[in-house]
């Protein structure tokens, strides 16, 4: 009996051991926070693209290809004949300028131009002289791709015609 009222309170084995404080960082917390931040932002960096509303006139051209070096420069021709230069709205005055000034800082020479199929094709003709003034020679113009082909073009082509006309030439009475 002797040896168990001596090691009850001192000793290694002690009932009433101190704890001290763990000195280390738990990480889990943490590690946790930062995914569901990146999920977060995952899943709201697709709704911050934000551009300008264009109806594109529609074809059945492929897509070009992208050079990875540097984001593409857009020139953006809105249906109520806004520019839209990248994000920011420039005057036509102005645009050449702003132009030259990008050309000069830009391994690539392509735009893309982008214009309303409402706009007429003398302003977007007006536009393409004047990147050719500021430089750009390498132009792509920007388009939807749910558009017809070149061969049911010609189909409708020669069956409008042919329609309009009649089988007689023309003289039908």
């Amino acid at each position: 009996m002797a040896g168990f009222g001596g090691s009850a309170g001192s000793g290694r084995g002690g009932r009433f051991r101190r704890h001290r404080p763990i000195a280390e960082i738990n990480v889990t917390p943490m590690v946790d926070v930062m995914l569901v931040l990146l999920v977060i932002f995952m899943v709201a960096a697709p709704m911050l693209t934000v551009g300008v509303d264009v109806d594109l006139p529609k074809t059945a051209a492929g897509p070009l290809p992208v050079e990875p070096e540097e984001p593409p420069l857009t020139l953006t021709l809105t249906a109520d004949g806004r520019l839209v230069l990248q994000d920011r709205e420039v005057t036509l005055a102005e645009l050449v300028g702003r132009l030259r000034a990008v050309l000069a800082e830009r391994r690539s020479k392509r735009i893309y131009l982008r214009a309303d199929g409402a706009i007429p094709y003398g302003e977007v003709m007006r536009l393409m002289g004047a990147l050719d003034a500021a430089g750009f020679k390498d132009l792509a113009l920007v388009t939807a791709q749910e558009g017809p082909t070149a061969a049911s073009a010609t189909q409708k082509k020669t069956a409008g015609g042919a329609s309009a006309t009649g089988a007689d030439g023309g003289r039908s009475q």
